[in-house]
């Protein structure tokens, strides 16, 4: 069956533009398209591959080495200069989120090392993908040294393995594209930086582009090899002209006047490092290209930077990437060039064609050119307090700047995701040991291997050099590494936690225990408790932003039914136990022990307490005050777990750290 063409895709004339961009150039670090679920982000990435020109390759050759340009360290080579070649399609390599670090970079196969005393590299994911695509679904999933591996690559242009006794360099040149869901989690930082370009997308709320993307995904399901044969005209004509940009590349002048205005932009912006300034360049180069010009203009810096900035401005943890346009337009006002004939931002047409695109024939596909996505930049606001179910009015109160927050790790030793917070046996990390033979999983350990072969030789008529090595003796290395772990908030938002400047301290707590999660890729999940009932405010989830804002607009009020907020958070554990069993819990119990709703309060909750025996639970003690009754440690007692008073959250006092970090005095 065909894929779906590229040019049949409605509307995200931005995606359409970053990935016919990033095409043409490759040097511009690929692309990162951030949206909801739903909208056409695979199908479009899929479809791309049909546009690319077809490479030339060396015959047998696994690293794709061109004929006329043999890489002079390729694995397969020295390659001579009329060795046989043939045609192929661009590849797109599709990179799984479960997938092995061997998987990606490729890996040494060592009985066949250890027995026939060679090395054979078998290469990876990147070796499959020079010259082509890489795609990788759901990266921000993606274990971040994977991703970090991927953009290493992609940025120089070779991979490099170095284990094991292989010493491998090959080229590995391609478009790296990434598509996530915000909703599922965040990538760091760090690693957002390393993309070239990043696209937000979001379903049209028009009608008209509703029913025209319906009415063509049933028209390709019902026929898509025919489907796609009403469509291979524009997707022919949108491929040459990839193919021309191409050619005109190496052509386009990247002027004085246009550098000084990247740096201009890039400075307002505030952006850490060099990279803003060096992709935004090549992008306006390629974006230039694309329009058929041999010189870089005002727009071209414009569409680069809308496309190269979103993503690597400074902002906070929580923040969504976005840039102002209207600080933008007047960064490229303060580095404007002296006018020319053509004005002072030359040329400004959008291309020979005028598209919306800035390139020939605008979006090829025939949509509305007034037509665009929905702003996706904008994130929904905090849920809309709810009507109180409590005996008192509820309230909402803000939260103050966040500080760095204790670390609080599950006991013992687990199995769990790839993270930064509790100790876990993992494929990566320190080797404590040796996996028994029946475990063949991870990476071999030569020693061990060696020695379970070496008793064997005589039985196996080895009397002279070399060893003999069969499947049974491969011993894997057993490592201990750092684990994700499901963090579950169970927050008391009853009226005795309704004062003002000790909601506040709560909120800023929790919230600094938020981005610790986030920055130890943890799951969390947040319960709240009021009036006479227990909620779950947000299901178990990746996107810690999200957790964040529904404790932003969290209302107060209310009795204590302390007994059904523990219930609650004991269900969540227990469904989530079935639904993701490798994640291991730590419970954080925001509250100061009262128990106030229904009868027997304080006997139901001790009861309650029983259904988390063996969670690995913080207390944090919210009662302030000098007369304090001491509940919160008691349900500690019952609950087996570390009672944590709500000024030691922080390493320094919660009151002083926020009077600090809000320029008040100590």
């Amino acid at each position: 069956m065909k894929p779906y063409p590229f040019t049949a895709v409605v509307g995200m004339p931005d995606l359409r533009l970053a990935l016919v961009l990033s095409s043409i150039s490759p040097a511009v670090g690929g692309v990162l398209v951030r949206g909801e679920k739903g909208t056409a982000k695979s199908t479009m990435v899929r479809a791309l591959a049909g546009l690319l020109p077809g490479v030339d390759v060396v015959d047998g050759c696994r690293f794709s080495c061109a004929p006329t340009a043999a890489d002079p360290q390729c694995p397969d080579g020295p390659h001579a200069a009329d060795a046989p070649a043939h045609r192929r399609p661009a590849r797109l390599v599709e990179l799984p989120v479960g997938a092995a670090e061997d998987r990606v970079v490729g890996s040494l196969n060592l009985e066949k090392a250890l027995a026939e005393g060679v090395t054979d590299y078998q290469p990876g994911l990147l070796a499959a993908a020079h010259r082509g695509l890489l795609y990788v679904d759901e990266v921000n999933l993606l274990h971040d040294h994977l991703v970090d591996t991927l953009l290493d690559a992609a940025a120089m242009g070779r991979a490099t393995v170095e284990r094991e006794g292989v010493s491998v360099s090959h080229a590995a040149r391609f478009v790296l594209i990434g598509t996530m869901n915000p909703e599922e989690g965040e990538l760091r930082p760090q690693l957002l930086d390393r993309f070239g370009l990043t696209v937000e997308v979001a379903s049209s709320r028009d009608p008209e582009q509703r029913v025209e993307v319906v009415r063509r995904r049933l028209a390709y399901e019902a026929d898509p090899d025919g489907f796609a044969l009403g469509y291979a005209g524009s997707d022919a004509a949108l491929a040459a002209e990839i193919e021309a940009a191409q050619r005109l590349l190496p052509s386009v002048k990247l002027p004085d006047d246009a550098l000084r205005q990247i740096a201009e932009v890039c400075a307002s912006f505030e952006v850490d490092g060099m990279r803003a300034d060096i992709v935004t360049a090549r992008t306006a180069v390629a974006h230039a290209a694309w329009a058929g010009r041999d010189e870089v203009t005002t727009e071209d810096i414009r569409v680069a930077a809308r496309l190269a900035l979103p993503h690597r401005r400074r902002r906070n943890p929580f923040d969504a990437p976005g840039i102002s346009e209207d600080q933008l337009e007047q960064a490229l006002q303060d580095a404007q060039p002296p006018e020319g004939p053509d004005g002072p931002d030359g040329p400004d047409d959008g291309g020979p064609d005028g598209g919306p695109d800035g390139g020939p024939g605008g979006q090829p596909d025939g949509a509305s050119a007034g037509a665009a996505p929905d702003d996706a930049g904008a994130e929904a606001g905090a849920p809309p307090p709810q009507p109180g179910n409590g005996d008192s009015p509820q309230k909402t109160v803000g939260a103050g700047d966040t500080f760095r927050a204790r670390v609080f790790r599950v006991k013992g030793t687990g199995e769990g995701e790839r993270g930064r917070r509790s100790r876990a046996i993992t494929d990566t990390g320190r080797t404590i040991g040796v996996q028994p033979p029946s475990v063949r999983e991870g990476r071999p350990h030569l020693v061990a291997t060696i020695r379970a072969a070496a008793p064997h030789q005589q039985a196996r008529g080895r009397s002279g050099p070399g060893l003999e090595v069969r499947s049974p003796d491969v011993r894997f290395a057993l490592r201990e590494g750092r684990e994700g772990n499901l963090v579950l908030f169970c927050v008391d938002a009853s009226g005795s936690m309704g004062a003002r400047a000790r909601m506040r301290e709560v909120k800023t707590a929790v919230l600094s225990l938020l981005l610790d999660a986030y920055q130890r890729r943890d799951k969390v999940g947040l319960v709240t408790f009021r009036g006479a009932a227990a909620e779950l405010a947000l299901p178990p989830t990746i996107s810690v932003e999200a957790a964040a804002a529904r404790l932003e607009g969290l209302p107060t009020g209310g009795r204590t039914p302390l007994a059904e907020g523990l219930v609650e958070a004991a269900r969540v554990l227990r469904v989530e136990a079935i639904r993701d069993p490798r994640r291991r819990p730590l419970l954080v119990l925001v509250t100061d022990g009262r128990a106030t709703s229904g009868s027997d309060a304080v006997a139901r909750a001790e009861a309650a307490a029983g259904l988390l025996t063996g969670v690995t639970t913080i207390v944090m003690d919210c009662e302030t005050g000098r007369m304090r009754l001491g509940l919160a440690a008691e349900l500690a007692g019952h609950l087996g777990a570390e009672h944590v008073p709500l000024s030691e959250v922080a390493g320094e006092s919660l009151a002083s750290a926020v009077r600090e970090r809000t320029g008040r005095a100590a």
